[in-house]
């Protein structure tokens, strides 16, 4: 089984569109994988709002829907507006991190959202942190360029995973001091998420990765957009064009940055096992346990489920 804890959409369906039907909806939740968190990305905060209190909406509804989304992701608006950093969200909507907004953002979910990513620079009180792990919701860091402090500041303020490490920012980093090795160098205090489409990260980084952070501090993600699923050639995301490549992945237009990804977590699980010939076990571990622990913590109910990996 599979828990994916990044996701923005699948086979032509944009969880982050204000048009999004019940019908759009539906066939989501029939093509996608066991477990997941719809994702909200950086938007207005008046958008963002309709968007999660829609999509708690339709979990609400919908039976197929409570049974596989099992939370919401909420990645921004507390993000960097850093050029690099601030990734394929739209850096006008990102900001200092309000109690305020995040209080608006976790009561439109109506319970439902368990995930947030924010940027520790945007959030120096740690109040935004502490109230959200007050919660019961995961804080990540994610689209940051935080210093070593800042993210030991957020970690004793109850920050835990990093969201898809190596990427969401610049091409070129310092040689030394980057966002990537202060997370590293963090290892034994914070779990990490990575995507294993063999392009946001070379295979052998990732394996590199896996081993140094240790297999259960390692939760494997798609990022998938709407793309995912989609034949190459030019799509629509929201208000703008992407194209998708020969080798299935998004990226904007001018071909300048990726844009989240066109795979799936039975695709990463395929490559996980002939690429990099990691067991069964681990796979496990990496694409539902770890994951679900994160999450929900150990007593987890669905973790007693059949755990025997699928295709997808």
């Amino acid at each position: 089984m599979f828990f994916d804890i990044q996701i923005n959409g699948c086979w032509g369906v944009d969880f982050n569109s204000e048009s999004l039907t019940d019908e759009q909806w539906q066939f989501a939740q029939e093509k996608g994988t066991d477990f997941y968190l719809p994702t909200i990305i950086t938007d207005s905060v008046d958008a963002m709002l309709a968007k999660i209190s829609r999509i708690a909406s339709l979990i609400e509804q919908s039976p197929i829907s409570k049974r596989r989304a099992v939370g919401i992701h909420v990645e921004g608006p507390f993000i960097s507006q850093e050029p690099g950093y601030i990734g394929a969200h739209p850096p006008q909507h990102a900001q200092l991190a309000s109690i305020d907004i995040a209080k608006r953002m976790v009561e439109a979910g109506n319970g439902f959202v368990r995930l947030m990513t924010l940027a520790p620079e945007q959030d120096l009180s740690g109040e935004v942190i502490r109230y959200l792990a007050s919660q019961n919701i995961c804080v990540a860091a994610g689209h940051t360029n935080a210093s070593r402090d800042q993210m030991l500041q957020s970690i004793d303020s109850g920050l835990r995973l990093f969201t898809h490490l190596g990427n969401g920012c610049p091409a070129n980093l310092a040689r030394h001091d980057s966002i990537i090795h202060r997370v590293l160098s963090l290892r034994n205090q914070i779990h990490v998420s990575l995507i294993a489409d063999g392009h946001h990260l070379p295979l052998w980084l990732l394996r590199s990765w896996i081993d140094w952070l240790g297999i259960d501090r390692v939760t494997i993600i798609s990022d998938a957009i709407s793309a995912a699923g989609l034949p190459s050639g030019l799509h629509s995301l929201g208000n703008r064009k992407i194209l998708v490549g020969d080798d299935g992945v998004p990226r904007s237009e001018d071909r300048s940055h990726f844009v989240g990804s066109g795979a799936t977590l039975g695709q990463m699980n395929s490559i996980l096992d002939s690429q990099l010939q990691l067991n069964a076990s681990d796979r496990q571990r990496l694409l539902m346990t770890n994951p679900m622990t994160l999450i929900f913590g150990h007593d987890s109910p669905l973790l007693t489920r059949d755990n025997e990996l699928q295709s997808w």
